[in-house]
């Protein structure tokens, strides 16, 4: 047992039944309070966070110390904490500008009952990608097409897993997800190394997905189209906004920097530049009215509920709980980390480790757990990314492999997890029960399976130093 003889401190390593009963604690407030208390998040990480500071004090470390891991824990995502800061503005810039009732207004064109389920699957995968939530794409556009989808005959829970599909994808996919930045935040890579890793796992399982739901959707090719609706929905919109391709051009900006490896922060704020001036331009907006957005966001009346409730988001303070809730679990960490409960915890599981594809099916694994455990993915993401960071350095393996793995294992899941925050959402916002539509939220559980079985083969198993350039994803 490692002990410290210093001036200042003197501390000691814990044990492994220190150290499980430390985690195990905060795992048990967690549960305990999201389930069956039904209490705040943040006032059960501040729990958690006190449990660990006590658990340190009995190895012997002062306040001082404890507070310098916090503050290190959060000080190595500060990049990731201006681009969460970013994102709001950006959804909002985007909405002022048009572009997102663009996205819609066409995307409508598309939908037939026979193209129903591959169009709806695109259009929530553009605007998540677009929006860089999940939940704010099955809250509006996902209700929307619940409607549709049911007035054509085809079935809800088929719906609601296409959408969700969808959704996910780019809230995992999207550089303006928090959970996509948070993955890359945790895992200490580059945001668009982050991404360009996962479209070696997920690129497959999204074709896929796209294949099977294009040809369930020939079965319902007779089905009546509900013409009346999908019109008010275009002829609201475009009597809010004004509709035209030029409206689309802060997006092809932001994309086209991402392409040329543009680091995030300037590509977000060149995209909001434009999307502004479109705003004052072309919807007519004063600047006064379009920078307030960009801190609290906009109202949009376009006498549609659903589409108020999309265009009516963004800004600066949309991402507070979101932030907030970050530095919490980031300052959380970083004790679990400085005073080595992870790493007692994780050497006992990673000696027994042989295979790179294990450790990669393992963390898939355990970031499951943590979403069946604690119900939220972005503590099952921080954690796992503490959990496995060294183990990863110690197999050789590059941490892009590590963040992809975060994305599979907490992101994607906790749409199949009844009890979690996006279980609950998603079934309440749709009306399905998880149960009935996990089968069909294809891109859900396939990317998980395909990341454990593509490991095993070795593809995209990216060692230490490994240029992505030289392996193209087999989609």
């Amino acid at each position: 047992m490692a002990v410290s003889t210093s001036a200042e401190t003197s501390w000691k390593e814990p044990g492994f039944l220190h150290a499980f009963i430390t985690l195990a604690a905060i795992i048990g407030v967690i549960s305990v309070g999201l389930f069956v208390l039904e209490t705040s998040l943040h006032s059960l990480i501040l729990l958690s966070l006190m449990i660990a500071s006590i658990s340190a004090f009995a190895l012997g470390y002062d306040f001082r110390t404890i507070r310098g891991a916090m503050n290190a824990g959060i000080s190595g995502a500060l990049t990731a904490i201006y681009i969460f800061i970013l994102i709001g503005v950006l959804i909002a810039a985007f909405i002022q500008s048009g572009t997102l009732a663009t996205l819609i207004y066409y995307g409508i064109e598309f939908v037939s009952p026979a193209l129903f389920l591959p169009a709806g699957l695109l259009l929530c995968s553009l605007m998540s990608l677009a929006t860089g939530t999940s939940w704010g794409t099955v809250g509006t556009m996902g209700v929307v097409l619940m409607g549709i989808g049911t007035t054509m005959g085809i079935p809800a829970p088929l719906v609601a897993g296409m959408v969700i599909s969808g959704a996910c994808f780019g809230d995992k996919m999207s550089p303006v997800s928090d959970t996509t930045n948070l993955a890359a935040m945790t895992s200490r890579v580059d945001l668009y190394s982050h991404i360009q890793s996962m479209l070696f796992t997920t690129g497959p399982a999204y074709l896929l997905a796209l294949v099977i739901f294009s040809l369930m959707g020939l079965g319902y090719a007779e089905n009546p189209l509900p013409a009346e609706q999908l019109s008010a929905m275009q002829v609201a919109l475009k009597d809010t906004f004004t509709i035209n391709a030029l409206t689309l051009l802060p997006l092809i900006v932001m994309l086209l920097l991402s392409m040329a490896r543009v680091a995030a922060e300037p590509s977000m704020m060149v995209a909001s530049s434009v999307a502004v001036v479109l705003a004052i331009v072309l919807q007519d907006q004063s600047l006064p009215t379009v920078l307030n957005s960009l801190y609290g966001g906009g109202t949009v009346a376009t006498g549609l509920e659903s589409l108020d409730a999309l265009l009516g988001r963004g800004g600066i303070t949309s991402m507070m709980w979101t932030l907030s809730l970050s530095l919490m679990a980031l300052a959380l960490g970083g004790i679990l980390e400085r005073c080595r409960f992870l790493r007692v915890l994780i050497q006992t599981i990673v000696i027994k480790i042989t295979r790179a594809s294990t450790l990669v099916a393992t963390t898939v694994i355990a970031c499951f757990t943590g979403n069946l455990t604690m119900g939220e993915a972005y503590i099952s993401i921080i954690l796992g990314g503490q959990l496995f960071s060294e183990a990863y350095d110690q197999k050789g393996v590059d941490r892009r492999v590590l963040s992809r793995s975060l994305e599979e294992g907490a992101t994607l899941t906790t749409a199949l997890i009844p009890w979690t925050t996006g279980g609950a959402f998603f079934a309440s916002t749709l009306g399905v029960a998880v149960i009935e539509y996990a089968p069909w939220a294809l891109l859900n559980w396939l990317s998980p399976v395909l990341a454990v079985v593509l490991a095993m083969v070795g593809f995209g198993l990216f060692r230490k130093g490994q240029d992505l350039q030289q392996t193209s994803p087999a989609v």
